[in-house]
């Protein structure tokens, strides 16, 4: 973590110096904001804690809760989720606190006696190392809290604002803040009260059965049947051995549980298949008695059995796999129209509980459309930009579907009708990198690059996340993660990886000189001049040689830029390898160099050679817009 770098700071370092809508941010929801995310949940939190990284954009988020929740259905945190919130920094502090999954079992019918199960498989949790940090079981609640602590910290202070409803949403032909929102207080001294709120764009994060959604005409359309499942967390006495592992559990019935040990070393939360529901089932099902649920369960993991000593909570909730055809207002038809109106998380796609794929997936929709908003409305890019939210989006989640339609029916299959007895583990094996969330590979557009380069980097496979690796900082020799220096304050990464010659020479210097003087240079080009020359565009460079071999007083000025208002000198962005850290060999970065654009949202959008400043200069040119000045 880096501070003082506006002058000493004594207190919490987290709590960033609070500057545009920040100073004297108002108490009371405004009657106009620039952006207004409806919904406290994983995508929205997340879109407001990115948003408050923008001091001169008022966003605002409403929530119909009079407080934060308490108690939240999901819980499982996948392992590119704790490396999003190593970005916003509470990866250390949530794990912590948090379950850690490194195993899973699998149960099934014992062969000799069908009515009772036996475990036939344990498998480690991460079998290929595709990520350092860790699977996590936490209640949702925590990741918010954590969001919103983010979110205040930031200069923009943002916080939610609890007790008020959505009603409803027109969009207007007004030029600015267009869209009228009518909410309704639920709480405090205004309870009762309507109003219309103008917003400049809306950002529907209300669930599964978003009023936002139905506001601008979108459906979630059913793409297989729904499924109830009975959800508790438990206190219990139990002779179930595996009590305290994640378990895949299938008993002689086909009925099934997945079984998620909780926080803390005793809670544990039950799914129990409580089987399909039929089209005129009219939500029956959510009558079904937690006595039902218990003795459910007991019958799926005869002859073990649990005795129930506390529920800490419970449901009953339907899940289908649903999906709408787009996740803005805009017809798909229609690239001329700016997107106002945009939906994430659950109200645009739902997934089984089996996969525990619904608050990770929507955490990356509220980070997506995040910072893009930001962008637009900070007057860095422009309003173009958001047509890539719904046409990246909208494709993760359909595949996302396909992958749980898949595991749900292996699930759901009786053990003597699978193709081999060991197919569900080995499913489990082969595909975790798409659960674990590394499989989403955006496609070429404005913000990534065709692939022309990518020999120069095989390792970092352009539309895929920048996946990080052990490097040393040459000004103090500490070894760190590289991807860990990255913050979600809105900011590009250009990582230079260098070229054997030794610093001051070669291709690299030439790129310096360039990146820092040049005018079609992006931080020339699209940094105001009244920033810091980093403030848009973190560049760092990773030099072949050896920590100790790298000469700081010969590397280029632009890996050791001045910032902050005493014009201090930032010496953590310049970069070596050791001897077993070699990050040229890990990603298999051509021994030549190459340049690696990584966007605000971890996700690689460009590899060019060091030689390439008009490819990189074109690339950039096609999403900022020209600065007011050039510096």
């Amino acid at each position: 973590m880096q501070f003082h770098d506006h002058g000493y700071v004594s207190g919490d370092p987290r709590v960033e110096p609070a500057a545009g809508v920040g100073v004297d941010r108002p108490e009371d929801l405004p009657d106009r904001v620039d952006a207004l995310i409806v919904g406290a949940g994983p995508a929205g939190v997340t879109a407001l804690a990115q948003l408050a990284q923008f001091p001169n954009v008022n966003a605002r988020l409403i929530e119909r809760r009079p407080d934060r929740l308490a108690v939240g259905q999901a819980d499982g945190i996948q392992a590119r989720s704790v490396e999003s919130f190593q970005a916003f920094g509470f990866a250390n502090r949530l794990t912590e606190e948090a379950y850690r999954i490194y195993s899973m079992a699998f149960w099934k019918p014992d062969p000799l006696e069908p009515k009772h199960i036996v475990r036939t498989s344990l498998v480690p949790d991460d079998p290929q190392g595709v990520s350092e940090f860790p699977h996590l079981i936490i209640n949702q609640a925590r990741v918010q809290d954590y969001f919103a602590e983010f979110a205040a910290n930031s200069p923009s202070r943002a916080t939610p604002d609890y007790g008020v409803e959505f009603l409803g949403l027109r969009v207007t032909d007004r030029a600015h803040h267009p869209v009228d929102v009518d909410v309704r207080h639920t709480v405090g001294p205004r309870t009762g009260e309507i109003r219309t709120i103008q917003a400049e764009y809306v950002v529907g994060c209300d669930g599964a059965r978003s009023s936002v959604r139905d506001a601008i005409g979108r459906k979630l359309v059913r793409q297989a049947a729904m499924h109830a499942w009975g959800v508790m967390d438990v206190l219990v006495e139990t002779d179930f051995p595996d009590y305290r592992t994640k378990c895949a559990i299938q008993s002689h019935d086909g009925g099934n549980i997945l079984l998620i040990p909780r926080e803390g070393g005793y809670l544990t939360r039950f799914y129990v298949d409580l089987g399909e529901v039929a089209e005129d089932n009219d939500g029956a099902v959510r009558q079904t008695p937690l006595a039902t649920v218990v003795a459910r369960a007991n019958k799926i993991l005869h002859p073990y059995s649990i005795q129930v000593r506390q529920v800490t909570w419970w449901s009953i909730y339907e899940v289908g796999h649903r999906l709408t055809d787009k996740f803005d207002n805009v017809p798909a038809d229609d690239e001329t129209r700016t997107p106002r109106v945009f939906i994430a998380g659950d109200a645009c796609h739902t997934h089984s509980a089996k996969a525990g794929q619904g608050m990770n997936v929507s955490i990356q929709d509220g980070w997506n459309i995040g910072w893009k908003l930001g962008h637009v409305l900070d007057g860095r890019a422009p309003a173009t930009l958001l047509h890539t939210y719904s046409a990246e989006r909208q494709v993760i989640a359909q595949d996302l579907i396909d992958f749980d339609k898949e595991w749900s029916t292996l699930m759901a299959t009786p053990a003597e009708e699978l193709a081999e007895p060991s197919s569900l583990e080995e499913f489990y094996v082969k595909t975790f990198e798409f659960p674990a969330g590394f499989m989403t590979q955006y496609g070429p557009s404005m913000l990534v690059a065709e692939p022309t380069h990518q020999h120069l980097a095989a390792g970092y496979p352009i539309g895929k996340r920048f996946k990080s690796a052990l490097v040393n900082r040459v000004a103090d020799t500490v070894p760190i993660h590289l991807g860990h220096h990255a913050r979600a304050d809105g900011r590009w990464r250009i990582y230079v990886f260098a070229d054997a010659s030794s610093p001051g020479i070669g291709p690299v210097n030439d790129l310096a000189a360039w990146l820092e003087t040049d005018p079609a240079s992006p931080l020339k080009a699209h940094t105001p001049p009244d920033l810091d020359i980093d403030a848009y565009f973190d560049v760092k460079v990773i030099y072949q040689q050896r920590f100790e071999d790298v000469d700081l007083r010969l590397v280029p000025r632009v890996f050791l830029p001045r910032a902050g208002k005493r014009s201090l000198v930032n010496w953590e962005k310049v970069y070596a390898t050791e001897d077993g850290q070699d990050i040229f060999e890990e990603r298999e970065i051509d021994c030549g160099g190459a340049v690696i654009v990584v966007r605000p949202d971890q996700y690689v959008a460009n590899v060019v050679p060091l030689t390439a400043t008009e490819e990189l200069a074109t690339f950039f040119d096609g999403i900022f817009i020209q600065s007011r000045s050039s510096r």
